[in-house]
């Protein structure tokens, strides 16, 4: 019998924190530091309101755009929080998860060949969406030797008359870098003189320790050519609710609608009542969550590099991304042995693009108890290993 599959999807590969994780299913005793979840519970103020609405019956499909409720208290958010105004009715878009608002903006705006700027280290996702969409992403590294540090000459020599857009995840996933305010400014001026869409995953943008998170779209100029996208499964931990949004001019959202009203036609609508009250009542429960974070990106931070495994301070989200240049073993051989040695899961730094050999993603988003075992347990490895 003949192969059915799509050529285009034999040349994608799999997730490379799913080949990995696969490894894990079944062992026993394992400490984890390599699931980008929230350990924290979704508040229970964020659920009573779904389990009241569906007591009440609603059960029901919502608009395409999403529940107009939601679009509101979303407008009303990033207006108070990060000073950028969108119109609820024609500029945002409710989606199933953030990753759906991601896949229908790429399918929307990409024609075939068109090319889009990922720096890397990046989200396993965003490259294979691009392509899905019949785009071609063009990958810039932001390694320069342990440190990360956007090199806006190279991205610009990258800069062709094919280039559609740029991609911009911050704080990143999986380094936890963010960018200040005279880097975003750098990228619009880029996206200004080369007439360029910007495309901002800001999932974790409530998620930022030293300063404060600057949406892309709230600089001079640039709401008009940039497609917004972020969510609540991160900073109110609601990751299996699957609630996401997009934000962007009238006639980008029209053409996402499009793909979204076929493809999943709307959000779950207790997910996005649930979403409703995150947004009115949920500022506290961020807040406290944020600070917990903190804490545990210190005591992570300051392990490693006790360690000697140099690990740069994250501005954000909930990840580091330990240098292990230093020692004899490639990013997966370290996983791998680290996982069979000591039961530690740690994701290799190459699921997250060529650029992350010699780095490995370890996520904070695990108690400090786990966090202090985990760190405990690698310290053996090395002195097993002769690497202290």
């Amino acid at each position: 019998m003949k192969d059915f599959r799509a050529e285009l999807i034999k040349t994608i590969p799999p997730s490379g924190i799913r080949a990995f994780f696969d490894l894990v299913i079944g062992m026993k005793d394992v400490v984890s530091l390599g699931v980008g979840e929230p350990d924290f519970v979704t508040p229970w103020h964020i659920c009573e309101s779904a389990i009241f609405s569906i007591e009440k019956g609603m059960t029901s499909y919502t608009s395409n755009l999403g529940l107009l409720e939601l679009r509101h208290a979303i407008a009303d958010y990033l207006l108070r929080m990060f000073s950028v105004k969108y119109d609820p009715k024609q500029e945002l878009i409710i989606t199933v998860g953030a990753s759906e608002a991601m896949d229908i903006a790429f399918r929307a705006v990409l024609n075939p060949g068109d090319e889009v700027i990922i720096l890397e280290p990046s989200y396993v996702a965003y490259a294979p969406l691009v392509t899905l969409a019949g785009g071609v992403p063009v990958n810039i590294s932001l390694i320069h030797g342990d440190e990360l540090v956007v090199d806006f000459e190279k991205i610009e020599s990258k800069i062709t008359n094919k280039t559609k857009a740029i991609f911009i995840n911050y704080p990143n996933n999986p380094t936890g870098k963010s960018f200040r305010k005279d880097e975003l400014v750098r990228f619009a001026l880029l996206a200004e003189k080369h007439d360029l869409l910007v495309v901002s995953d800001e999932i974790y943008g409530e998620l930022t320790y030293d300063y404060d998170h600057i949406c892309f779209s709230s600089l001079p100029g640039m709401k008009e050519r940039t497609i917004l996208i972020s969510g609540f499964s991160k900073a109110f931990a609601m990751t299996g609710w699957r609630i996401g949004y997009a934000a962007a001019p009238h006639d980008v959202i029209e053409a996402m609608m499009k793909i979204h009203q076929y493809a999943m036609l709307c959000a779950p609508i207790s997910g996005q009542i649930a979403a409703i009250a995150a947004l009115e009542r949920g500022n506290k429960d961020v807040k406290a969550m944020k600070k917990e974070y903190k804490r545990r990106r210190n005591i992570i931070v300051e392990g490693f590099n006790k360690l000697n495994l140099y690990c740069a301070n994250p501005e954000g989200a909930f990840y580091v991304f330990p240098s292990i240049k230093r020692l004899p073993f490639s990013s997966e051989e370290f996983c791998i042995k680290l996982l069979n040695e000591e039961k530690v899961a740690v994701v290799p730094g190459t699921a997250f693009g060529s650029t992350g050999e010699g780095f490995i993603r370890c996520a904070y988003a695990a108690s400090i108890e786990n966090i202090k075992e985990a760190l405990r347990r690698i310290k053996d490895f090395l002195q097993r290993h002769d690497a202290l």
